[in-house]
């Protein structure tokens, strides 16, 4: 089930997270994780070209999330779950499902009270 993801929302907190990785699974189950510098257009992340294995992953298998850490220590990592799509070499991902999370402090009461400090955008 997707949930909406806040766009305008989506795109300031990019702007905090200036660098993410495309986690996509191959056949043999095994995730292959790849730096990347992706842009929002139109509601769609454009990752721009990607390798032979990250492109033959995304078509057979084009549930695939991003990971953004924090720029701080202690901050919130973004995660963004998406729908890839394979246009020759390059990447497309509609968000589906973003969060910002972090590991909760003991003690302190979080956002969501999911166990950890999760933000849904």
């Amino acid at each position: 089930m997707s949930v909406k993801v806040d766009l305008d929302q989506l795109a300031a907190t990019l702007a905090d997270h200036p660098l993410g990785y495309l986690i996509t699974v191959g056949d043999d189950h095994r995730a292959h994780t790849v730096a990347v510098d992706p842009v929002l257009r139109g509601g769609v992340l454009d990752i721009g070209r990607v390798g032979n294995s990250t492109r033959r992953n995304a078509a057979g298998h084009p549930d695939v999330t991003l990971l953004y850490p924090p720029a701080d220590p202690g901050g919130y990592s973004l995660i963004v779950d998406g729908r890839a799509e394979v246009d020759g070499d390059v990447v497309h991902v509609t968000p589906e499902r973003a969060v910002l999370h972090r590991p909760a402090v003991p003690g302190v009461p979080t956002a969501s009270g999911c166990g950890d400090d999760c933000v849904p955008l």
